[in-house]
């Protein structure tokens, strides 16, 4: 009888760290950064212990590279990828669909969000982190614009919107009950963000576009499609 020599199965050292990364992020977003080492993480992600620590030599590496993964999530969810950024710029008519990207993604990963975000205020240098590098530096050349009110604290701003939208969820999930609940209350924080904004840090002559749409009664605003696609 002719035995067939078993089959030896080809690894794929990419699938299994973002296999790693995947359980990792989960593990963080459901108690935080404390909850995450490796034994655990490859317990979850179903691949040998041995296996991880190739991958992740440490307990700090793999928390580093799990925040750094979730950061490139979120601007991808937000700004597109990473290498389609060429350079940095602040174009206003962007607002509105950024705000509202940002929104829809926090509602669907709050819990990794509030968790990245503690880690990033807690950081020692939270510019080496690819999301809030764009995102407060993005405010920061707005702030440097005729567009704006003089002497924004770009870095103060940026924890207070980014603050308001991740906590935003805790609100929703004990008031809305439907996706379609959920997607009008959305659109509340995109627009009381975009207020705040025009009111607080624009000259709201500059973007009469964005004050025309908050003259709007909210049920007319609600039929708007302000969609990820932009």
């Amino acid at each position: 009888m002719n035995v067939q020599p078993v089959k030896k199965r080809t690894r794929d050292p990419s699938a299994t760290r973002n296999a790693i990364l995947e359980a990792a992020s989960s593990l963080f977003a459901q108690q935080g950064a404390d909850s995450v080492s490796v034994s655990a993480v490859a317990n979850l992600a179903g691949v040998n212990r041995g296996t991880a620590y190739q991958h992740f030599p440490s307990r700090e590496d793999l928390i580093a590279a799990t925040i750094e993964w979730i950061s490139i999530r979120m601007f991808r969810a937000v700004y597109g990828d990473a290498e389609a950024v060429q350079e940095r710029r602040f174009d206003h008519a962007d607002v509105p669909t950024t705000m509202h990207r940002l929104s829809v993604f926090a509602m669907e990963n709050a819990d990794l969000c509030r968790s990245w975000l503690l880690q990033i205020l807690a950081s020692e240098n939270p510019a080496a982190d690819p999301f809030w590098k764009e995102f407060q530096g993005s405010l920061e050349l707005f702030a440097q614009t005729e567009l704006t009110r003089e002497n924004i604290d770009s870095e103060a701003l940026s924890v207070l919107v980014l603050s308001g939208i991740f906590l935003w969820p805790v609100w929703v999930r004990s008031h809305a009950k439907t996706d379609e609940e959920r997607r009008k209350l959305a659109i509340r924080m995109t627009r009381e963000l975009l207020r705040l904004s025009l009111y607080g840090t624009m000259r709201p002559e500059a973007f009469p576009d964005i004050a025309e749409r908050l003259r709007e009664p909210l049920s007319q605003a609600d039929s708007v499609d302000i969609s990820e696609d932009g």
